[in-house]
């Protein structure tokens, strides 16, 4: 008989970064429903504390700027102290900006980098050290992007700072498959968020055309035919923090609807 793979997470706690709006929040939500114990961090922390005062079900908000050691090293002690655990962590806090290549500022560039990069970086790190300290086995899922896989015009401080945090999961993972800490990362396409919004505005005029052009640009390189919800990246998350993906680690997973299949 086949073995059917375990995807129970009942009982497990949760650090989402992030976790307010978009990406995070649906990842949050789709945990909860799968009886985890979910922090939801974030740099707004009413924001964040509204969200899990929806979700209920013990989730509870916590503030954090990824870009700073000492807030992140808070953020995980503050999860292990009102939890008693902690066994997965998903690294999803992230920003964006649009210029041409020859126009990026240094600031540009260090906002893109401090958050996305670092931010993984540092969540990542605290969380792996709490694990090894407690003899957990647990999982990490870092949010990355269609933008870490090819480069994207007027973004390339974003893309540079997407394929980082894929280096670094795949590294980060053949140093932890020894001690049974799996980590991986997905890469959305065209998700409508909030921070979509935004940059099809400035794509919009970068470009010289109407937003509604540019949305019907992103959804004309979809094979699947529309934009994304944040719920279709939720779902792959749970499955990869899951014993579903026990044998998957140092991925970077696309959940395109097929915008790019390498």
């Amino acid at each position: 008989m086949t073995e059917r793979l375990a995807t129970d997470l009942s009982g497990k706690t949760a650090l989402v970064t992030g976790a307010a709006t978009g990406i995070g929040l649906a990842i949050s939500r789709a945990l909860a429903a799968h009886d985890v114990r979910v922090a939801l961090a974030d740099l707004d922390h009413d924001a964040a504390a509204r969200a899990a005062a929806q979700i209920g079900d013990g989730a509870f908000a916590l503030p954090v700027d990824v870009r700073d050691r000492a807030s992140v090293t808070a953020m995980v002690d503050s999860v292990l102290d009102r939890a008693g655990g902690l066994d997965l962590a998903v690294a999803n806090a992230g920003v964006s900006s649009m210029r041409r290549a020859t126009e990026i500022t240094d600031e540009d560039w260090d906002f893109n980098m401090d958050v996305n990069a670092r931010g993984v970086f540092l969540t990542n790190q605290i969380v792996v050290r709490s694990f090894l300290d407690r003899g957990v086995q647990g999982a990490i899922v870092n949010t990355a992007s269609l933008a870490a896989k090819v480069g994207a015009a007027f973004l390339a401080h974003y893309s540079a700072s997407k394929f980082a945090v894929l280096g670094w999961t795949q590294a980060l993972a053949r140093e932890m498959a020894p001690h049974g800490i799996r980590v991986n990362a997905v890469c959305p396409g065209f998700v409508a968020t909030g921070m979509q919004e935004r940059e099809i505005g400035w794509e919009a005029e970068l470009r010289g055309i109407s937003p509604d052009q540019v949305v019907a640009d992103y959804i004309s390189q979809t094979p699947l035919g529309r934009l994304e919800e944040p719920e279709d990246v939720a779902g792959l998350v749970v499955f990869l923090l899951s014993d579903g993906a026990r044998f998957m680690t140092g991925q970077g997973i696309n959940v395109t609807g097929g915008v790019y299949t390498t």
